[in-house]
């Protein structure tokens, strides 16, 4: 092919044939390098040819923005079009000075410039518009533009006249200060494309869907309009009037993700950004929820001013979140909520200082969420193991607020308040004195008693506040029950001799937990669910107490995934990911 082109760019400007001629070898040069448009060398001699050619006709069609260069130099003809607009005092408007851009080779472009294409050159072209409404004025230069042509066969050279409107062409090549203004508004358009790049990045298939549609800047939104947008808005619309919870999986259906299984936690995000560009929310929060919903589980949409910035929620906001969670799975205990621990939980969110307006909405979608969602245990465990002192008092407090908030404390909730004590590094025993303190009534006390009034309608004295009770009944069975085990479990272990324990000769496969674990773990992996009476004698035949494996099992998931392997809700589900990594740990030890 390079050959044939050798031969056509001498007969063109050696040979010198007439105009026709001359316009046919053009086209042939730029049907050679459609053809052969993946071939680098070809891209640039090919061009370079047709840029001389172009200016030796003054062809019409090539006096249009150029937006990539081959080379390190601005295109031929691209020089001769700003050098003549230049000279003659004509602004450039935002295609030109985006082709002078992207065809400068000193320009720096990052990912979300190649990835998004068609969007980046949108985006400039509107904000070049708004900071230059009249186009942009470029001083001249000093210099003259002089073209010459070295032939790619390396057999021969040309230096060819250049003018514009019968005036010298100017050179750009010096010029700087446009290409630095250039920089400054592509910069900020691979900013605000970049939550877009990286969404496309993860999921390339789903370029054009309305999650791609709804990370666009909302300027863009009407030239590259999406047709879903108006339904999915109506539809979240009717599904917060009907109380906003909704499946996930029906929620990532509507906007086009079908996709079923286990979803990710940078899948939840992109769905709250899209969400978050038409005015609405979704909670679980997925930046700072304690766990993702699974795909049966509801997710709360409600209405939403998105301006907030979730990567820097306050920590305020992240302490409360947990004790809202805290307080749910109290109030859940019993197997109901009722109506006035329901409006203590959310009256908290009142009383939490320093959150915003908007971080108090979040909460109170969140809130909602816990409550139609029980938390389970491993996760509150994950959540609860690193907070301070002082928040320790914080959660104890509301603990036993919700506990009181219904004015009978039953059994559950101790049982439940035990188990947080627990994880918190709390003494259970000292559950009952909270609960005999946090009956104590801290409403103002009466010091002068009242005088008679003026004669008329007496004013009702206030509501007395109902007080909250312990069964004592109830208790004293569960000390009784406590004593007897006691007693029961002192025999058992006074009957046995003290025997050392003989050193384990077994290694566990698994760094960080034990033979016995790592057995009964790798059990667990072959299933995806487990019941609870299947998992109690699983442990069982390993050797283990169920709870303690179950413990000690999810707190190295934690240290080790920052997620449990076993899910705690209605029997026991194996988390997937983690499950995988497993599997193929175990296969490279039988290897």
């Amino acid at each position: 092919m390079f050959l044939y082109f050798y031969g056509l760019e001498r007969r063109f400007l050696v040979d010198n044939p007439p105009e026709d001629e001359k316009r046919e070898i053009l086209a042939e040069v730029q049907r050679l390098r459609e053809l052969f448009s993946a071939n680098h060398s070809v891209q640039r001699y090919l061009g370079d040819f047709i840029d001389v050619a172009g200016l030796v006709l003054s062809a019409d069609d090539l006096k249009a923005p150029v937006f990539k260069s081959w080379t390190w130099e601005l295109p031929l003809s691209l020089k001769v079009t700003l050098g003549g607009m230049i000279a003659n005092d004509i602004p450039l408007s935002a295609d030109w000075l985006l082709s002078w851009f992207l065809c400068h080779g000193e320009k720096r472009l990052r990912t979300p410039a190649h990835r998004c294409e068609d969007e980046f050159k949108a985006l400039f072209c509107k904000k070049f518009d708004q900071r230059y409404p009249k186009g942009l004025k470029v001083a001249k230069s000093k210099k003259q533009l002089k073209c010459s042509y070295r032939a790619a066969s390396g057999e021969f050279s040309r230096d060819l006249p250049v003018t514009a409107n019968g005036r010298p062409v100017l050179d750009v090549s010096g010029l700087t200060k446009p290409v630095t203004l250039a920089q400054a508004i592509a910069d900020e358009a691979m900013d605000e494309l970049d939550k877009l790049s990286r969404f496309l990045g993860r999921n390339p298939e789903r370029k054009g869907s309305f999650e791609a549609h709804a990370l666009l800047p909302t300027c863009l939104w009407d030239q590259f309009p999406s047709e879903q947008r108006q339904d999915l808005i109506n539809w979240v619309k009717i599904r917060i009037e009907a109380g906003g919870l909704v499946p996930v999986g029906e929620v990532f259906g509507q906007i086009g993700n079908q996709a079923a299984g286990k979803r990710t936690k940078r899948q939840l995000t992109d769905l709250a950004d899209a969400l978050g560009s038409l005015g609405f929310g979704l909670a679980p929060d997925p930046r700072y929820g304690l766990r993702m919903p699974k795909e049966r589980e509801p997710v709360v949409l409600f209405e939403w001013d998105g301006s907030w910035d979730a990567e820097c929620a306050s920590t305020e906001y992240r302490n409360a979140l947990i004790e809202l969670a805290l307080g749910a799975f109290i109030a859940q205990a019993d197997g109901q909520v009722s109506e006035s621990e329901r409006h203590a939980l959310f009256n908290r969110i009142a009383r939490v200082r320093d959150v915003s307006a908007l971080e108090c909405r979040l909460l109170k979608a969140n809130l909602d969420w816990f409550l139609a969602v029980p938390a389970d245990i491993a996760t509150l465990r994950s959540r609860l193991k690193d907070v301070d002192g002082d928040q320790k008092m914080a959660l104890r407090s509301a603990m036993i607020a919700i506990a009181h908030a219904d004015g009978l404390i039953k059994t559950e909730e101790v049982a439940g308040i035990e188990r947080i004590y627990r994880i918190l590094g709390l003494d259970p025993s000292t559950v009952y004195s909270d609960l005999h303190a946090g009956e104590v009534s801290d409403a103002p006390v009466r010091v002068k008693a009242a005088e008679p009034g003026a004669p008329g309608e007496a004013i009702p004295d206030d509501p007395s506040t109902p007080q909250s009770r312990l069964d004592p009944s109830r208790i004293a069975a569960i000390r009784s029950d406590t004593a007897r085990v006691s007693s029961v479990l002192g025999q058992i272990f006074q009957s046995e001799p003290d025997v050392e324990p003989e050193p384990s000769t077994s290694v566990s496969p698994i760094a960080g937990l034990d033979a016995k674990c790592a057995a009964l773990v790798r059990d667990l992996i072959a299933k995806d669910y487990w019941s609870e009476d299947d998992f109690t004698d699983l442990a069982k035949r390993h050797g283990l107490m169920p709870l303690g494996a179950l413990e000690a099992i999810n707190e190295w998931s934690f240290a080790t995934y920052d997620e449990a392997l076993l899910d705690e809700h209605d029997g026991y589900d194996v988390t997937d990911d983690i499950a995988q990594a497993l599997k193929t740990q175990f296969e490279k030890e039988v290897a």
